[in-house]
């Protein structure tokens, strides 16, 4: 795993290794574009926990939204590829919220790059 920290461990019956996660799951994964993906994850899920919340169908969702129910149910089981962060930000929107973008110095503690979304 890329930036991973592996270690064992032992009890009497077996030996599981446990491999710590870089922060982010995609690029564990070796997925492409892995940054991306972890900052469009939390615009999807509050775009599905707004849907849940206003008791809609996929079906209504999609109407709303203007996309076909296959495309809404493909992003929501994690398909973020096919829609840009862009299109997810309007789909916020167009369920009433309000988005803030924030640029900060990065902290010198934190000794790498990164990109995180905060919904509340």
């Amino acid at each position: 795993m890329r930036n991973g920290m592996r270690r064992r461990i032992e009890n009497s019956e077996e030996t599981n290794e446990i491999t710590e996660g870089s922060g982010n799951v995609f690029a564990d994964l070796g997925l492409p574009n892995a940054e991306e993906l972890l900052a469009k994850a939390p615009l999807v899920q509050r775009i599905d926990d707004l849907i849940q919340e206003r008791g809609l169908t996929v079906k209504q969702a999609a109407a709303a939204l203007r996309v076909r129910p296959t495309r809404l149910t493909a992003l929501l089981r994690g398909n973020l590829e096919q829609f840009s962060f862009a299109q997810l930000l309007r789909f916020l929107n167009h369920f009433g919220q309000e988005i803030e973008i924030v640029f900060k110095p990065l902290k010198r503690t934190r000794g790498r790059n990164m990109t995180k979304m905060v919904a509340r």
